[in-house]
């Protein structure tokens, strides 16, 4: 049975004092809710990382790091390492995403070298990825998401795919107000499904977990959600307001 989970990524946003404040929100807002079977996720700034571990102790909230470098040490000035998130107690790295990507220049051969060293380092990921609006329009956007797959993720082993979860996020939707139908976030993960199943088995395809990620808000979470194939949300600035926040994870 694959995992339900909401991710909030916080981007460069809050200082130690918010991240206090959100991490103590979230916390007393999903208290007395039947999470079952879903896992709730929040990836602060690396500064802010042990602050929000701290808070989130005792509690259901994981806390993730939103980035990582592929190399174990060295001059890389600004970067952190897997074996630094691992020293502190994070456990799961989110990889690839869009920002990542396009404002940083993160190629797919670099994502598949940072996707060995968090697995070396026995760290889960969420591995972003999706296409651009140029993509969508010229109706390419199924050959870009297999191919982003395909170099990122394809050369690893089936066991490896236990510490893998996949957040589809269709670029154009991001920050912008616009968001996937709940049609089209089910065709794409119905999509993703099949290429897992065709290069790998039935059962990595049943049992990876895929995400949403593209303006998901309180309005519109309980249809996306609803679609057979999302299995929760990778939520942008709707995770750094508690009520909204709240309001996703209850609509799962």
């Amino acid at each position: 049975m694959r995992s339900k989970i909401v991710a909030g990524n916080w981007k460069m946003n809050n200082d130690n004092k918010q991240t206090k404040a959100l991490v103590k929100g979230i916390r007393k807002s999903i208290k007395k809710l039947p999470l079952n079977n879903t896992r709730v996720i929040v990836a602060p700034t690396f500064v802010n990382l042990s602050t929000a571990m701290k808070r989130a102790k005792k509690s259901t909230i994981e806390v993730v790091a939103q980035n990582m470098h592929q190399s174990k040490n060295g001059a890389f000035t600004g970067e952190i390492s897997a074996e630094m998130l691992k020293s502190i107690g994070v456990k799961t790295v989110i990889l690839g995403h869009s920002e990542r990507r396009s404002l940083f220049g993160e190629t797919d051969a670099i994502l598949a070298e940072k996707v060995n060293a968090a697995l070396e380092n026995e760290l889960e990921i969420i591995f972003c990825f999706g296409e651009q609006l140029a993509d969508r329009k010229s109706e390419n956007h199924f050959d870009v998401v297999k191919s982003q797959l395909e170099n990122g993720l394809f050369h690893l082993e089936a066991i490896s795919w236990n510490n893998i979860v996949l957040a589809y996020e269709p670029v154009w939707a991001i920050g912008t107000g616009e968001t996937a139908s709940p049609e089209q976030a089910q065709e794409m993960h119905a999509f993703i499904r099949k290429l897992l199943q065709e290069k790998y088995t039935t059962a990595v395809a049943d049992t990876t977990s895929i995400l949403y990620g593209g303006s998901v808000k309180p309005s519109n979470a309980e249809e996306i959600f609803s679609k057979k194939d999302v299995d929760g949300g990778l939520i942008g600035g709707a995770s750094l307001k508690v009520e909204d926040f709240a309001a996703i994870i209850k609509a799962i």
